[in-house]
């Protein structure tokens, strides 16, 4: 074919490639829209995506926001099964004061989980003490031992605790380890076979498959359980990694909280509904839910991922904010705010609050760190007082309300823990908790920068995160 003929059938051609864009670009929105996620998420996956009219589809089969409405149904019909074996505690809930009475009941109303209570709480500052907690907890196991996270490393910290899940079930006890599957990639099957011959059930969360028809790679399991007995059980922030363990600046500062009583009855329900989903065979209910006598401490379990209507730990997150009337204390590994949480943060703060976020400096993911501080002017404009923490990177995610209430577990304050991932939490509404938490912010705040407002930065930096925020929402 000459030049002639070609550029006879250039303006055809042109045709054709804008009608195929328009088209993809319209299937694109439409398969958006029907996600009905917020109009500014959606706007900007439309935008993004319509630029990259083969790429774009395929970065959004894969990574883009989803519903899962099948897994939704099931997981409900799991969660009726597996929580009558959990129980709601009498002595609490309309007895608390009403704010927070408010909060349990939104929490309640979203996913299904009564203020319960505990009869012993630990905080755990940073790998050390949280492993040897958790080490002690499972070598006096008589029955079963439960352990779910996001990361579980074959380094030595991860053989040291898979060699005692290995010596538990050679004792007799039932033993089930489950992990996700992007976020522990690294458990081969050499690593995996001593603790299999062991009797051990192990299984991985979403692990990747091309069906059903589109993959869950997006939606991961960052949560962090272990329950022994159904009597004592852990949540928070620390993985199973060397990294939480070391010393340095590259290493993690985190918060990890054991408790004792009946609201281990509902971590264990959430293990449970994970466990059945991921390997679609029920747990037998025997014994996962012994009978205890109420705890002195009001504690409530949260659970939150796309397989519900509510983005509870969001919501439970909001409205602590607004119910808060004395401070605020916000810690936090990634700080990338939905609008309805930057507001409820100025709100608090113009309205007299003490408002004070703790944030890392040196951080593993700078496209985060960069969209988050594009927030940090309007918010200590409006008076919230923003704390770089400088001798590690921050892990912790922990919220204080006045001085009797405490939101902690594995959900940073960004929007993939409130939309995307499969979260876990607990909330106390008990001063001693409180203490607890409010004694190890002192001592992070002592160790970190007070940031002054306007930040001496330069023009590049400022472009730089306002443009990292323009993808906030897809973070």
């Amino acid at each position: 074919m000459d030049l002639q003929a070609l550029l006879n059938f250039e303006p055809e051609t042109r045709t054709v490639v804008t009608t195929v864009w328009a088209l993809h670009v319209v299937a694109l929105a439409v398969w958006i829209i029907l996600q009905k996620r917020s109009p500014l998420s959606s706007l900007s996956w439309i935008l993004s995506l319509a630029a990259l009219p083969v790429l774009g589809l395929v970065i959004y089969f894969f990574l883009g926001p989803q519903k899962i409405r099948r897994q939704r149904r099931r997981r409900m019909r799991l969660r009726q099964l597996h929580r009558g074996g959990a129980r709601r505690d009498s002595r609490y809930g309309a007895a608390l004061p009403r704010r927070k009475e408010r909060l349990g009941r939104l929490i309640e109303t979203a996913n299904g989980m009564p203020i319960s209570s505990a009869s012993s709480v630990s905080l755990l500052a940073d790998g050390g003490a949280a492993f040897d907690a958790i080490l002690t907890a499972i070598a006096e196991a008589r029955h079963h031992v439960h352990v779910e996270y996001y990361i579980f490393e074959p380094d030595r910290i991860g053989t040291r605790l898979r060699d005692a899940l290995i010596e538990r079930a050679g004792a007799g006890v039932q033993v089930r380890l489950l992990v996700d599957a992007v976020g522990s990639p690294k458990l081969s099957r050499r690593f995996l076979r001593p603790l299999l011959a062991a009797g051990v059930e192990f299984a991985r969360f979403h692990p990747f498959r091309l069906s059903p028809l589109r993959p869950l790679l997006n939606l991961r399991n960052h949560r962090k359980i272990v329950v022994v007995d159904g009597r004592i059980g852990f949540t928070g922030g620390i993985n199973i990694s060397d990294v939480q363990f070391a010393v340095g600046r590259n290493s993690f500062h985190d918060l990890h909280v054991r408790i004792e009583g009946p609201a281990v009855g509902w971590l264990q329900a959430v293990f449970a509904e994970d466990w059945h989903y991921t390997r679609r065979q029920p747990l037998p209910e025997t014994d996962l839910y012994p009978e205890m006598a109420s705890g002195s401490v009001p504690t409530q379990v949260i659970s939150s991922g796309p397989d519900g209507l509510y983005e509870t730990i969001h919501q439970a997150h909001l409205q602590a904010i607004w119910d808060a009337r004395e401070r605020v204390w916000l810690a936090t590994a990634y700080f990338v705010p939905s609008e309805a949480a930057l507001s409820a943060l100025i709100a608090a703060a113009m309205r007299g609050v003490e408002v004070r976020i703790l944030v890392t400096r040196i951080s593993d993911s700078r496209i985060v760190t960069y969209a988050g501080r594009s927030y940090y002017d309007e918010l200590m404009q409006a008076g919230v007082r923003i704390y770089e923490y400088r001798p590690r990177i921050l892990h912790s995610k922990a919220l204080l309300v006045d001085d009797d209430c405490v939101l902690l577990g594995s959900a940073n304050f960004d929007q993939r823990s409130f939309r995307l991932n499969f979260e876990v939490g607990l909330a106390f509404y008990d001063r001693r908790a409180a203490a607890l938490l409010e004694h190890q912010l002192e001592s992070d705040f002592s160790q970190s920068q007070r940031l002054t407002f306007p930040r001496q930065i330069g023009s590049l930096r400022r472009f730089g995160e306002a443009s990292a925020r323009l993808l906030s929402p897809l973070l």
